[in-house]
């Protein structure tokens, strides 16, 4: 202890407070250290929460004792990655998150009894738009949705119905295509009693019309003609390139489409009789039929004829006559065939593809690339795939055009496969590198910290400090510094007696020379005892002599 306490005593108390104060910041960094290395890895569990639903999450995982984080300000969730999927399942199994709205569930809290006809058709209204949301939000690129439908009460005593309408604000990640918008507004009519697709309006979040609302049949007046036609060639054209790349290799054709397109919507009615086709459309017939009586062979009326009686006898005397007539009338009709059709907007008149096709490149032997043009009959067959694929019709004037020509950069061959490089090797994870490079800049900062810090200080610390140059004192009494060092001087040893035996005469100098040097700080020792402020700036002399020199 008396060594130890001498050691303090000797380093004095500036340098141990800096020591403990360097001791307490390497403990606190390597603490650090530990625990950021220490800590799980992070996964997202949910992202783009509102306030109510992050509310909701973060209250369920604190009931469950799950770790959490919360970032972006609320907006986002994190969990340790091995209880990601087990949290989601729990957190589902309690319809969480609600995504912003209300749905059915909004009539497992009310009081069925104590509310009205009116709240209750408020509240099925707000049910329905909240599931219609919810439903919305599962198709891709779809961020977020807020649905209103309108649902008009139809008045007393009239025949006129209005019909409901919804109207849809979507917010997206990218573009939706329109049989995604189209699908959209399909499954919102099929949801909502009495609602047609034609009265579903969708807006995105940047205020632009996806779909328009206004009744149109057809349903594409949310998309301007421009945007149909610049669609259908961009269909067209991606078609070609799938085919065509797959002959020729990626990147080595550019393809262009026109389309030359009629949006008139065109309604024909036509008649079409057959002559050679009758039918019996209505059939008379009649028949007549007359009996009549010759009278005398003069024809003369007398009186006797005209007497009761005389008729027999005349009867008798004279010849009938009979007549029959039959009379039929059949009308035909001839075959008549009527047809209405409906031509809607949006017919293709004509086509024209325009494909610019690289050649071949190959390596010779001396390993310079050489480009080889393609021949006619490949670039034939390129051309009937070409046509094919886009419905080619000569008829109302389609052209295909494919030309063979040699790219402004070409390919890169490389003769070897290079090697594939140690991360596709072990095929690490984000989570695996995102680690390393923390632990990487981890270990360099702590190299940096111990070599910049750390090692500085402690050489300081163990370093003594510089002694001050001290002004030389003059003693008024006592003995001078020529006198102490005469003092120190050892003293001449007496004459030895010499000996026969060697080792006896090194043993004995020794002997001398310990006794005189003895004395000698026996004496030294008497005079710092008595003039104790004398030797210390004797001392200080030298030390600044030697400093000095």
């Amino acid at each position: 202890m008396n060594g130890i306490l001498e050691f303090v005593r000797n380093i004095g108390a500036t340098r141990i407070a800096a020591m403990g104060a360097v001791a307490l910041g390497l403990v606190g960094f390597f603490v650090y250290i530990i625990l950021r290395m220490s800590q799980p890895n992070m996964a997202l569990l949910f992202s783009d929460l509102t306030l109510e639903d992050s509310a909701q999450v973060v209250k369920e995982l604190e009931r469950r004792q799950v770790r959490f984080q919360i970032r972006n300000d609320g907006g986002q969730i994190f969990v340790t990655q091995d209880q990601v999927a087990r949290v989601r399942m729990q957190l589902a199994e309690g319809g969480l998150p609600r995504g912003g709205g209300v749905g059915y569930e909004l009539f497992d809290k009310g009081d069925a009894l104590s509310s009205t006809s009116f709240v209750q058709n408020i509240n099925h209204l707000r049910a329905l738009e909240g599931e219609l949301a919810r439903t919305i939000r599962g198709i891709e690129r779809v961020q977020s949705a807020r649905v209103h439908l309108v649902m008009p009460e139809r008045p007393l005593f009239s025949r006129e119905r209005v019909e409901p309408s919804a109207s849809i604000v979507l917010r997206m990640r990218g573009g939706l295509e329109p049989p995604q918008i189209r699908a959209i507004r399909h499954m919102v009519a099929s949801a909502v009693r009495g609602l047609s697709p034609q009265r579903v309006s969708i807006v995105d979040e940047g205020g632009r019309l996806l779909a328009d609302g206004a009744g149109d049949p057809s349903g594409m007046s949310g998309t301007t003609v421009d945007e149909r036609r610049v669609g259908h060639e961009q269909r067209l054209r991606q078609q070609v390139e799938s085919i065509i790349a797959s002959v020729v290799g990626p990147g080595r054709a550019r393809v262009q489409v026109t389309a030359d397109m009629d949006f008139n919507r065109v309604t024909q009615t036509s008649d079409d009789f057959d002559p050679e086709r009758r039918v019996v459309r209505s059939t008379q017939t009649r028949e007549e039929q007359s009996t009549s009586a010759e009278g005398n062979r003069d024809g003369q009326v007398t009186v006797g004829n005209e007497l009761p009686g005389a008729n027999t006898t005349a009867a008798a005397n004279n010849s009938r006559e009979a007549s029959k007539k039959s009379e039929e009338i059949i009308n035909y009709e001839i075959a008549r065939t009527q047809r209405t059709e409906v031509v809607e907007g949006g017919r293709v008149k004509r086509i024209s593809v325009a494909v610019l096709v690289d050649g071949i490149y190959a390596r010779d032997g001396q390993g310079n690339i050489n480009y080889q043009p393609r021949g006619t009959e490949e670039l034939e067959r390129i051309g009937a795939l070409v046509r094919s694929s886009i419905g080619f019709d000569q008829r109302r004037g389609d052209q295909v055009e494919i030309v063979n020509l040699r790219f402004a950069e070409g390919p890169q061959l490389a003769s070897l496969e290079p090697p594939r490089p140690w991360w596709q090797v072990y095929e690490p994870s984000k989570d695996d590198v995102r680690s390393g490079v923390e632990l990487l800049v981890l270990l360099i900062v702590s190299g940096l910290v111990i070599l910049f810090v750390v090692r500085p200080l402690l050489k300081r610390i163990v370093t003594p400090d510089p002694p001050a140059k001290l002004p030389a004192v003059v003693p008024q009494s006592g003995p001078t510094a020529a006198e102490i060092a005469a003092a120190s001087l050892p003293v001449p040893a007496p004459p030895l007696v010499p000996t026969d035996n060697a080792t006896m005469r090194m043993i004995e100098m020794a002997q001398i020379q310990g006794e005189v040097h003895a004395a000698s700080l026996a004496k030294v020792g008497e005079l710092v005892e008595k003039n104790p402020h004398e030797t210390v700036s004797i001392i200080r002399q030298w030390l600044s002599d030697a400093e000095a020199k």
